[in-house]
């Protein structure tokens, strides 16, 4: 199921309401029931997904280098992030709208529930 809805996914953005469990059929889906639990005892939610990458997830109990960039990558995809191209640069490379506006929705409270895309875009050019 949630595999092939990835692309679904992504355009609304339905994967911030996911919960552990969510996250955690998610990974299965990928290929990595073994991750299961890692991701259910951590608490990773859909919000938090943002901040799942290759840095972080040894301390989720990720530690096999070849998964670590599967889930990353699949991560990536869900949340519609395009990948940094550090080879363009030794400065930080300008960061991608979508991944400054998941790292606001990953808050919680009143201001971030309510949070839209297009807000975010608008205020961002203000």
């Amino acid at each position: 199921k949630f595999a092939s809805d990835i692309s679904k996914q992504s355009c609304n953005m339905e994967f911030l309401q996911w919960d552990c469990h969510d996250v955690a059929r998610w990974i299965e889906s990928l290929g990595f029931p073994q991750y299961k639990a890692c991701f259910m005892d951590n608490l990773i939610s859909g919000r938090k997904l943002i901040y799942v990458n290759c840095i972080y997830l040894p301390r989720l109990g990720v530690t096999d280098f070849k998964h670590m960039q599967v889930i990353s990558a699949c991560v990536r995809e869900l949340l519609g992030i395009t990948e940094t191209l550090w080879s363009r640069s030794i400065t930080d490379p300008p960061r991608d709208t979508v991944s400054l506006f998941l790292e606001k929705k990953s808050r919680s409270g009143e201001r971030a529930d309510s949070l839209t895309y297009q807000r975010f875009l608008r205020d961002m050019h203000r």
